[in-house]
């Protein structure tokens, strides 16, 4: 973001926010025992280690400071404001981000960007591992959100409540989700029985999640005896529950549209591929009964194995692991600005989630608008508004858009 009248220019917005939305504020539940962090608008400094005594405090604060971002600690402290090693931890939260950051979509490289550090080199998508001019390891990246990835990134909020309320028992009232103000998702539970779980606890929960190892042999793939004469190959159905039953509906859901690229690309050999192709509708019929597992001429357990463990990486849930081990992680505070779009992070009904539209649903500025020159900016929709890309050009736009716009740095206010 631009220093100068444009920095202004938003401060001034989010001032206006909060002066008109204090009462909106959720305060975390225990607000005494939480630390609490904000960045700052124009130092672009994170303030650490404060702690608020009631709600009405912490409302204050927010009027007379305006930060860019705000957050609170997942974990209970006896004294918060002390450094980590003497607040004297009393338990955690437990927390999942969903963000699409994290999840490869076919959009990346219609609107995020990244530079090179070291020698400036430019191009679309995701940073690669290493820049390919020079070798270097550090990017500036610009990432936007669209209806692709925020739809992407629903589908595997969708994911693991599933996976929280089947496997773990969690009930849909004792989970909160919220869309972040950005690019995703959070999932938080405050259950007593996971405030006090360590970090290896939490480590043992994001593998499962996840599909960390999954043996698909251990989970019904296997070889057994039939008429105490052959043995045949068995595996498990669609309706089983936990891992069983998801690498069974991975399978089924991958093997009803792969193509022949998609099969060639987990390893498959060419037979067995012609295989798959060729009987794809008495396969799909299969499940009606057990499954195709036995029933395949030329695909045997190695290729099952293969087949059955891309489904399951189809079903398991694409969280940021490091957000759910983390026993200390600052969590964004609920009803307040996301200073990368003005955006605010909100609730969201778990039973309404699928109907859910950050575009129209985190708007904050409804009301006004503003002459913005914007230098580069991808296809975007706020509101019921689309636009399409901009570059080097003037243009007056509603505030919640320019807001974006300037928020990214992709844009200056015109005096």
């Amino acid at each position: 973001m631009r220093m100068g009248s444009s920095l202004s220019f938003v401060r001034n917005k989010f001032a206006e926010y909060y002066r008109s939305n204090s009462s909106f504020i959720q305060p975390p539940t225990s607000i005494e025992k939480r630390e609490f962090g904000f960045l700052l608008l124009k130092e672009r400094f994170m303030l650490r280690h404060r702690s608020f005594e009631n709600v009405g405090v912490l409302r204050s604060f927010l009027k007379t400071t305006v930060p860019s971002d705000a957050y609170y600690s997942g974990a209970y402290y006896e004294r918060p404001e002390e450094k980590m090693e003497e607040k004297g931890w009393l338990g955690a939260d437990l927390i999942f981000d969903i963000d699409a950051d994290h999840i490869p979509t076919p959009c990346d490289k219609n609107h995020d960007s990244w530079v090179c550090k070291n020698c400036g080199t430019v191009d679309k998508g995701l940073p690669p591992e290493k820049c390919p001019e020079c070798g270097e390891q550090k990017f500036d990246e610009k990432t936007w959100p669209c209806e692709v990835c925020l739809e992407t990134a629903k589908a595997e909020t969708l994911k693991l409540i599933d996976i929280l309320s089947k496997d773990f028992g969690f009930s849909l009232e004792e989970m909160r989700v919220s869309f972040s103000g950005h690019r995703g998702y959070h999932l938080h539970i405050e259950h007593e029985q996971v405030r006090e779980m360590d970090q290896m606890a939490r480590k043992e929960i994001v593998d499962y999640v996840v599909g960390i190892g999954l043996e698909a042999t251990l989970h019904g793939l296997e070889k057994t005896s039939f008429d105490n004469r052959s043995r045949i190959l068995v595996g498990p159905n669609l309706d089983e529950n936990g891992w069983r039953g998801r690498i069974a509906r991975g399978t089924y859901e991958f093997l009803l549209t792969a193509t022949l690229e998609d099969l060639k690309r987990i390893d498959l050999k060419r037979h067995v591929v012609k295989t798959l192709l060729d009987q794809r509708e008495s396969l799909l019929e299969s499940w009606k009964e057990k499954g195709p597992w036995g029933k395949m001429k030329n695909v045997g357990v190695e290729s099952w194995k293969k087949i059955a463990l891309h489904g399951a990486q189809r079903q398991a849930a694409k969280i940021d692991t490091v957000v759910t081990t983390d026993i200390h992680r600052l969590i964004r505070l609920s009803n307040s600005l996301h200073g990368k779009t003005g955006f605010k992070k909100i609730n969201v009904p778990i039973r309404g989630i699928e109907d859910f539209d950050p575009f129209k649903g985190a708007v904050a500025f409804k009301d006004g608008s503003v002459t913005v020159f914007v230098s580069d900016s991808p296809k975007l929709r706020v509101g019921e508004q689309i636009y399409e890309p901009f570059k080097e050009q003037k243009v007056e736009l509603p505030t919640a858009a320019a807001l974006l716009l300037l928020c990214k740095g992709a844009a200056t206010v015109v005096e």
